[in-house]
Formats: C-alpha cells, structure tokens, sequence
C-alpha cells in the first residue's frame, strides 16, 4: 500500500512542483509503502463512533456521508479490510447507489480529543445480510438499537495519516463524562466528610 503513489496524480505533482514542494513529497511517495493496517490504525478505527465517506455519483459529483454508530462499530476484519452493518436512515441510499456504480471510495476517520484523522483510499462491496450470516455476526454492533439493511465491507487500497493542523478538540457527552468522572469522585469524598465533620461537631455541641 502507497497512499502518495495513489493520491499524487500527474496534475497534483503539477502543483506540487509549481509549489515548491514535490522534491519533499518525491521522497515521501518512495518510502511510504506498508503492508496493511498495523496495531495503531487498528486500535484507532475500533475505537471510532463515525466515519465520513466520499463516493463517486453516475452525474459525476462526488458525494460525502457521515456514518455514526456506536463506538466500535467499524470492524477490523483483517489487516486490509474493514466493515459495517448499514443502518437504516433517511433511505435516499445515495452511498449505496453510488458503490454500485464505482466501489472505489474514500475514507476519513477523525478522533477529534486526540486531533488525529485517518484517510483511506479502499473499494466498497455491498453484501446483502441474507448472503453471509457468519459476517453479519461479524460485523453487529453489541448493546445497540438499530435496524440493519446491509452490510458495507471496505477493501483497503492505501491510508495514511494527517497532521493535526486546524483539527479543534471537540468531545462528546460520554468522553467529558469520563473526564470529569475523577473530579466528580473527589467532590463526593469532600462533601461526605465535610457532612462527617458537621455530624461530629453537633455531637460534641449537644455533649457540652
């Protein structure tokens, strides 16, 4: 896998060298080849709530969805694939039809606390649930309330990772939850011996 080799097109190496910058990406797109997800891209993607999806339309616009879940709905199948159970949403089913048309897509998975982002150049296959039992098995979220459709399995061809430049932390409900949960714990301890302390001292105030 190259994400430089598959992303740098003659008419981006254009601009980067007008730019000044294709010596530097030269030597990237020579030395960027790895042999499939490794165990961080791994972790990060089982850890992952959403993910944005480009797909190419037949009126040849491209078309971005966000895709949300539970967190770890993305499944790791093997080093260079991945899948979904698709949900039932607003049933346009543009993503869907678009794949049917062009498998290939593009990625993006962000952690926004972390300000890290994933890209992921990979061809989409739709496979229907009835057609394999044992992957839908596979691939279902646990202790989630959804309605499946299908399933989307994703073929990796290339990823690679962005800087974090202009990424603002952003957190959910649940992961400022977790963050405060230590601040939390220690107010409770204070008020409870501070109502400790009070009990003791009206004690000794009716003794006297």
């Amino acid at each position: 896998m190259n994400y430089s080799k598959l992303a740098f097109t003659d008419a981006i190496k254009q601009l980067q060298e007008k730019q000044g910058s294709r010596l530097a990406y030269d030597r990237v797109e020579k030395m960027s080849y790895v042999d499939g997800l490794t165990d961080a891209e791994i972790e990060f993607i089982g850890q992952r709530d959403s993910f944005y999806m480009a797909s190419f339309s037949e009126n040849e616009y491209p078309y971005i969805q966000h895709r949300g879940g539970p967190k770890g709905f993305i499944k790791v199948i093997d080093n260079s694939t991945i899948g979904i159970v698709d949900f039932t949403g607003n049933r346009q089913y543009i993503s869907v039809g678009n794949i049917s048309k062009n498998a290939k897509v593009s990625l993006i998975l962000v952690s926004y606390p972390q300000r890290a982002r994933l890209k992921i150049y990979a061809e989409a296959e739709i496979v229907e649930l009835d057609e394999n039992p044992e992957l839908y098995q596979l691939l279902k979220p646990a202790d989630y309330k959804f309605k499946p459709e299908r399933m989307m399995i994703f073929k990796i061809k290339a990823y690679d990772w962005n800087c974090q430049q202009h990424i603002t932390p952003r957190f959910s409900v649940p992961e400022i939850e977790e963050l405060v949960a230590p601040q939390k714990r220690y107010i409770i301890s204070l008020e409870e011996e501070v109502k400790r302390l009070k009990e003791e001292l009206a004690k000794k105030n009716n003794i006297s």
